[in-house]
């Protein structure tokens, strides 16, 4: 049984401040508002028909709570069950894999999967977990903060302060480039907020020069002094120290935004006269020790091309959430992947990250550029916190 994909929408990105854009939405009013948007953008798509709601949320806290699928669900109208699914900043393209697994294992025809995250109401680290709420536990376990583990990449890989903001720089010209043009814009959907209409990824007004982005101190020097840094030698003590060379403008802003995806099976196509516009091939889900962390993302990629058979040179379109510069430079530069197939658009370290629908705006992107360059297949893949990466191997159809 194959898991077609047959479109989807998003929210713009606002940002993670009482100030930024959505603030005034729930995160429920950001799912639901694209539920009801969902059939007027997939031809053929009828919500009685969805069996269930898979959504990714990182802090199921708060608003948050409760199951939000199954919420935002009954807000929207729909019959459909609800699920929410944690991986962390993963979360979001576990729900579309679990969600495509589902479809092709006959347990679903039609499933909308997606995620949601509002830093900006439910801050991260709200739902008091041990992992990051327990230093005994988190010292035991090896768990480090992720700016030190990024720091620690790039320390490993010998990765210098202008190599990070170099990327920093190409990322953000990218997505004001992409925005400009509208090629960005494609599945995003307008939200009303208030008297209001918010329709861009509101941080990709940050645009600093090379000589700003030099200026700016280490983000993660003081994380480091409190006992971090000696975490992270202890488990590779060959380094000798940790260079401190991420900066705020090397690593991803939090964002608030909801993504959603109709996908299912042929037959759904058939019956309900929906065009596919892409399939799921085959999905990675792995781990890496907890103190490196954040190579997890690219292990997951070079697991997903190995199971299809397929290189690296074989993808037209990568979409990586951009978890710090350090790990961009190191997946462009093992796997060879130039800048015209690598977060083309931009990524989060441009445009923000929020965390649970981060996942399931890489595989829309990665089926819209798709479509606009004629490509056959298309990566997207995150790395999360504790050491986990998931990625997603896609097919352009028609």
């Amino acid at each position: 049984m194959e898991a077609l994909i047959f479109g989807g929408l998003r929210t713009p990105r606002g940002k993670a401040s009482p100030k930024g854009g959505l603030h005034p939405l729930t995160p429920i009013e950001l799912v639901s508002g694209l539920c009801g948007a969902l059939p007027d953008a997939v031809a053929g798509f009828q919500p009685e028909a969805v069996e269930d709601l898979v959504l990714g949320c990182a802090t199921q806290a708060g608003e948050q709570g409760s199951n939000i699928a199954r919420t935002a669900a009954l807000v929207a109208g729909w019959g459909a069950p609800g699920a929410t699914v944690n991986r962390f900043c993963a979360s979001g393209i576990d729900a579309v894999n679990v969600a495509g697994a589902r479809v092709k294992a006959g347990d679903v025809a039609l499933v909308v999967a997606g995620g949601v995250e509002s830093v900006s109401r439910v801050p991260m680290f709200a739902d008091g977990g041990p992992l990051y709420g327990d230093p005994a536990l988190a010292a035991k376990v090896g768990s480090v903060h992720m700016g030190i583990a990024a720091d620690l990449v790039a320390t490993r890989e010998r990765f210098t302060r202008e190599a990070l903001d170099g990327y920093s720089l190409r990322t953000r010209e990218r997505a004001r480039r992409a925005w400009k043009d509208g090629t960005a814009s494609r599945s995003v959907m307008p939200v009303r907020v208030g008297e209001k209409t918010f329709s861009h990824d509101e941080l990709v007004a940050f645009a600093p020069t090379a000589e700003e982005l030099a200026a700016l101190p280490p983000a993660f020097a003081e994380v480091g002094a409190s006992g971090q840094d000696a975490l992270a030698l202890e488990r590779y003590p060959e380094l000798g120290a940790l260079q401190h060379l991420h900066t705020k403008a090397t690593s991803p802003p939090m964002a608030d935004a909801a993504a959603l995806l109709v996908l299912g099976s042929p037959a759904a196509a058939e019956r309900h006269r929906i065009r596919p516009r892409a399939r799921i091939v085959a999905s990675a889900t792995c781990s890496v020790e907890p103190v490196l962390m954040l190579t997890a993302g690219q292990l997951a990629v070079e697991r997903v091309l190995a199971s299809a058979g397929l290189r690296p040179d074989d993808v037209a379109i990568f979409e990586f959430a951009e978890a710090f510069s350090a790990l961009c430079l190191k997946f462009q530069r093992d796997l060879a992947v130039g800048d015209d197939r690598f977060n083309v658009q931009g990524g989060t370290m441009a445009l923000g990250h929020a965390f649970g629908a981060t996942g399931a705006i890489l595989v829309l992107n990665v089926v819209d550029l798709m479509e606009a360059r004629g490509a056959r297949y298309g990566v997207a893949a995150v790395s999360g916190a504790a050491g986990l990466g998931v990625a997603t191997l896609i097919e352009r159809l028609g």
